[in-house]
């Protein structure tokens, strides 16, 4: 994995510009291992690298020269079929100097042109200047694990993996208009899909690319999710569902850096422990590491609920045993959790997920320390129905995001006189996306509502995770693969009917069905509990006087925008049901409100 940046301009030669290394810079923590330029008249690209596989041969920019011209790619993901393509490019008459992705990557580009993305099972954003026709193009991978920004002006484009490196370019300006505040305050953590909160920086969507030329921006969909009848008896739906999770699992095992799992009990990444550690044991690699992660006296003070049954500790310890995996336990103290918000917020660039972002960018940190890929379960709830809101009715059927479904709290904790309209634009953000959603005439009311379910979560509240995992992972120059965002999956179980999914009346049914007698029945039929969060009041505490301190902060932008009132009610008690996801309750918003302070003043942020 790396970072990626670059600047097309065609009214000045890029050549000799000065903001090259500030762009690169910003980038570093992606990339630490290696750095490279390429530079021409009207472009410039940037590559920052964290080195995976083929430390020789896989450096970037690379150019390659085909019959039709000279190509340069900068390049940020992993291809988990590039020996598959390697052997249809070698038939073709191609030859190889390494065994990188990235050179069978631009060798695809160059014989297969646009058409190449059809052929990628990978995770990726990617830019490949055309020399001859001098031109951009640029991509992203079908479900939108890496990122890709950019920022159109007059004559140009910059882009790049952080909307940090699209401000270091000193073309964009940190300005936030309403409808920027409205995705912050009533829509934060989440952000509808191909905008990057500040005014101008868009994002390239999942299963996007496009062409920028002297002659502008043309963006088009090369992916999309469709609907279509489900043929498969229930017994060859648990194979394949077997089958597609084990093949992307294994696929994803392959690395010439230390690798390890995340191990939080839950089934989803016991799947993966599970699969890897088969695997190891195999291939006569040795030992799986595994790594979970807990607070201080966290245990103390949990209280099961709907959302969050059960801790982890028991299951964890399961699961060691039964895969024999070498593990580590990151206790995260609770001060520490609630400094690292500002570093959180920084590594994502805009207010994030509150302490489930700082918690994960503190474990992340541990983990580099010995090892610099790791796989990871995100995802598996969203595509298979795991989440509360899939199994109750009045979630389910509600006109609303589910994850998120009163905005009482969002308008109280803001000034009467602020931010007008809210309701509106959320509400039409969720009409817009399930207006969208592809079906099939025939099927049922809730097979019908759970094709929507399904692409509200893959197209909002799933991004806000995968934003979350690249972001805190990258901060720290560690690359997590998640393996149930294979594309393969996701359209197979798209088209699986509720009935099917939800075996014997289960969340995850199928998917639990699929592991039977491979991971311990007590894994199998755990309930779903989310990423663990502290419950500890010490954090509380120390997230309240942070805030406490904002509210009185006459310098603060964020504090002419509050109700004092109601966030100090917040404070003293917590609201009955999650402010966002499973989680988010009082503390999580103190946190958050953290976060947009931070926000605000580190980038400057100037209202429009």
């Amino acid at each position: 994995m790396c970072g990626i940046a670059g600047i097309v301009d065609y009214r000045r030669d890029m050549s000799e510009s000065s903001i090259i290394d500030k762009m690169s810079n910003s980038l570093k923590k992606r990339g630490p291992d290696d750095n490279g330029v390429y530079k021409d008249n009207n472009v410039c690209l940037i590559h920052r690298r964290l080195e995976v596989i083929d430390s020789e041969n896989g450096k970037q920019p690379m150019t390659l020269y085909g019959d039709f011209g000279e190509y340069t790619i900068v390049y940020n993901g992993e291809l988990y079929n590039t020996e598959e393509i390697r052997k249809e490019l070698i038939t073709a008459g191609y030859l190889f100097k390494g065994y990188s992705d990235t050179e069978v990557l631009l060798n695809s580009f160059i014989y297969w042109g646009t058409s190449c993305l059809q052929k990628l099972n990978g995770i990726f954003a990617f830019a490949i200047w055309d020399k001859r026709e001098q031109h951009l193009f640029i991509a992203r991978d079908r479900i939108g694990v890496k990122p890709l920004f950019f920022y159109q002006y007059n004559g140009g484009m910059v882009f790049g993996s952080e909307i940090k490196t699209l401000l270091s370019s000193n073309i964009v300006k940190p300005k936030v208009d309403e409808d920027g505040l409205r995705e912050i305050f009533f829509l934060g953590p989440g952000r509808t899909a191909g905008q990057g909160i500040i005014k101008g920086i868009k994002e390239l969507k999942p299963g996007e690319y496009a062409i920028f030329s002297e002659y502008g921006l043309k963006v088009k969909t090369y992916w999309s999710i469709k609907a279509c009848e489900f043929e498969d008896s229930l017994k060859i739906a648990i194979e394949k569902t077997r089958f597609l999770v084990t093949n992307s699992i294994e696929r994803q095992l392959v690395s010439d850096k230390p690798l390890c799992c995340l191990l939080s009990g839950g089934l989803d990444s016991s799947i993966i422990s599970k699969v890897a550690a088969n695997y190891y044991k195999q291939k006569e690699i040795g030992k799986i590491t595994t790594y979970s992660v807990d607070y201080t006296d966290n245990q103390k003070y949990f209280q099961s609920n709907g959302y969050q049954p059960d801790s982890d500790a028991t299951f964890i310890n399961i699961m060691v045993d039964n895969i024999r995996s070498k593990h580590k336990n990151v206790v995260l103290p609770n001060g520490t959790l609630a400094n690292a918000l500002y570093d959180a917020t920084l590594a994502r660039d805009i207010p994030g997920m509150a302490d489930i972002d700082s918690s994960l960018l503190l474990f992340c940190k541990e983990i580099k320390k010995d090892f610099t890929v790791a796989l990871s379960g995100e995802c598996a709830d969203e595509i298979f129905g795991g989440y509360p809101w899939y199994h109750n009715n009045e979630l389910l059927f509600s006109n609303s995001f589910p994850w998120s479904n009163s905005l009482e709290v969002r308008k109280n904790i803001l000034r009467k006189d602020f931010l007008k309209n809210g309701e509106d634009y959320v509400n039409q953000k969720y009409l817009d996306s399930i207006n969208h959603v592809d079906k099939l005439k025939s099927e049922s009311k809730v097979n019908s509502r759970m094709r929507e379910m399904f692409m509200l979560n893959i197209n909002w509240f799933m991004q806000t995770l995968l934003d979350r995992k690249d972001r805190m992972s990258m901060y720290n120059g560690l690359e997590i693969r998640v393996p149930f965002c294979d594309y393969r999956i996701v359209e197979y179980a798209y088209n699986m009917p509720w009935e099917v999914k939800s075996f014997k009346g289960r969340e995850k049914g199928i998917l639990r069905e699929a592991m039977k007698g491979i991971l311990p029945e007590s894994i199998v039929f755990r309930k779903k509990s989310p990423y663990p969060k502290t419950h500890n009041p010490a954090y509380m505490k120390a997230v309240s006087d942070r805030v406490k301190h904002i509210l009185n902060d006459r310098t603060s932008l964020l504090s002419s925008m509050l109700d004092y009132d109601s966030v100090v009610n917040l404070i003293e008690n917590d609201i009955s049901s999650p402010w966002y996801g499973q989680l988010m309750r009082s503390p999580q918003i103190m946190a958050y409100i953290i976060q947009i302070d931070c926000w605000f003043k580190h980038y400057k942020i100037e209202i429009i």
